[in-house]
């Protein structure tokens, strides 16, 4: 769900202030003004949870199978002409070197983790 819980409750703050200003001029008795108040801003924290789910199904991407980009790629390989094919083989190295980039650099982090566990302990 998109937001957290603040949403929902900034939501029925601003219906409350809503209703109420709204009625306040009304030849209404304070106790149903109050109760319409609570009523409506109890309303819209429930709704506030559907907005928020909508939000977050609209701002969803969901990740890409990688066997399916694979086996576009190879029916691209089939109906393009060597020149790509040769772009797509570069881009698809890129995507490894960049893997193997950061499978180093996460063994360089976990070194110096170490180092400093070591000279904490040592001190």
């Amino acid at each position: 769900m998109f937001g957290s819980i603040f949403y929902n409750l900034w939501g029925a703050l601003m219906a409350f202030t809503i209703y109420f200003f709204s009625t306040f001029l009304k030849p209404y008795t304070p106790l149903r003004i109050i109760i319409g108040s609570f009523v409506t801003a109890i309303i819209v924290f429930l709704v506030m949870y559907i907005v928020r789910f909508l939000v977050a199904y609209i701002l969803y991407t969901p990740e890409v199978d990688e066997e399916a980009v694979e086996g576009e790629l190879a029916e691209n390989e089939q109906t393009t002409p060597e020149g790509t094919n040769q772009e797509a083989a570069s881009a698809h190295s890129t995507v490894e070197f960049q893997d193997e980039n950061s499978e180093e650099i996460a063994q360089v982090v976990r070194t110096m983790m170490n180092r400093e566990e070591e000279q904490q302990v040592n001190a």
